[in-house]
């Protein structure tokens, strides 16, 4: 377990344990404390213990142990620091908790945040770079009170999404280009893989913006509200709906892609009918002839046995009927176009 506290408005950030941190919460009138609880890959020992917990049981209990050990057991909400618990947003009176969820190195991690008008509270599993980032903004920024704190990790927590839908769609525009370049199977994996994170990056932030937006309306609406906090909010909100729209075009973009790698197939497809077409129209009076002649009608039998009439009508027709058809698609220019085709499709 790492606790990590950040003394505002300097932004000193310091390692200590729960019960300095319990200290430093009842002492201070602005602090943010950051609590990372192991991930159950790092815990020592087999996956259950002696008594039968599962894994997520202990993270389960090492999460409630922590809050019971900063000293906030009584004024946070029974979810606060549970595994696997979903995306929300809580108003408590004069506090607020959320389940906030942040993309991080390629997966989503959820952040547990409680934010009152003295301090900030976040737990989560393993590290979290965002979280770092925003320890190194708070310096810079200076927030004024805990709950501007609040608004900037969920902005940065948007910011996670933004980044990742802006790199999804970059990908597969250049996944584009390949395929118009060369097209090859595995292209088809890489864009199921992108329409997949983009639908996971959908999944995770509607729900999350529902919550909040719930929320965030209901204390907008009350007079007491500060100004600046409305405008924070606003700012939010509007930076939510934005973000959903980098998502929505990630996922059209990855449906185009499907779309271009669909008519890329058909267009092959379709080249490769038209030559079978042709060799069809060349071979089709050929075929005719030769089982027409290989019959073993009397009058063939009898009356074409010279090999003046074997040369004239099963050679001299043949080289006539493909010299015909060879003729037409010269004129057609059908070899023309499928040439033509061939070259769009080559790199």
């Amino acid at each position: 377990m790492i606790v990590s506290v950040v003394s505002m408005p300097g932004g000193t950030t310091t390692r200590t344990d729960p019960a300095g941190a319990r200290e430093r919460l009842a002492a201070s009138d602005f602090v943010l404390v950051d609590v990372a609880l192991p991930l159950a890959a790092d815990r020592p020992g087999p996956a259950t213990s002696r008594d039968g917990q599962s894994a997520s049981d202990l993270m389960d209990a090492d999460g409630r142990r922590v809050v019971e050990a900063l000293g906030l057991a009584s004024e946070s909400p029974a979810w606060f620091g549970v595994t696997g618990e979903p995306v929300r947003a809580d108003f408590l009176g004069d506090r607020a908790a959320f389940v906030v969820p942040v993309v991080d190195d390629g997966r989503v991690v959820h952040v547990h945040a409680m934010a009152t008008e003295r301090h900030l509270v976040t737990v989560h599993r393993g590290p979290v770079a965002p979280l770092e980032n925003l320890a190194g903004r708070l310096a810079q920024e200076r927030p004024a009170d805990a709950v501007a704190v609040l608004f900037l990790l969920l902005q940065e927590a948007l910011d996670t999404f933004r980044r990742a839908a802006v790199a999804g769609l970059l990908a597969v525009e250049d996944l584009e280009d390949e395929m118009f370049d060369r097209r090859r199977p595995e292209q088809v994996y890489r864009l199921a893989r992108m329409r997949r994170r983009a639908a996971l990056l959908h999944h995770y932030l509607l729900p999350y913006l529902q919550a909040t937006d719930e929320i965030v309306m209901r204390r907008m609406l009350s007079r007491d509200f500060p100004e600046e906090r409305r405008r924070l909010a606003q700012e939010f909100q509007h930076t939510g709906r934005l973000v959903l729209t980098d998502i929505h075009s990630l996922q059209d973009a990855t449906r185009r892609a499907f779309a271009s790698y669909s008519s890329l197939v058909s267009g092959e497809q379709n080249g490769v009918i038209n030559r079978l077409a042709i060799v069809s129209t060349i071979f089709l009076p050929l075929t005719f002839l030769t089982g027409y002649f290989g019959m073993n009608f009397s009058y063939l039998t009898d009356e074409m046995e010279s090999r003046a009439v074997f040369w004239l009508l099963a050679v001299a027709l043949q080289v006539l009927v493909l010299g015909g058809a060879l003729y037409v698609l010269h004129r057609t220019h059908l070899w023309r176009r499928l040439r033509d085709d061939e070259g769009t499709r080559e790199p």
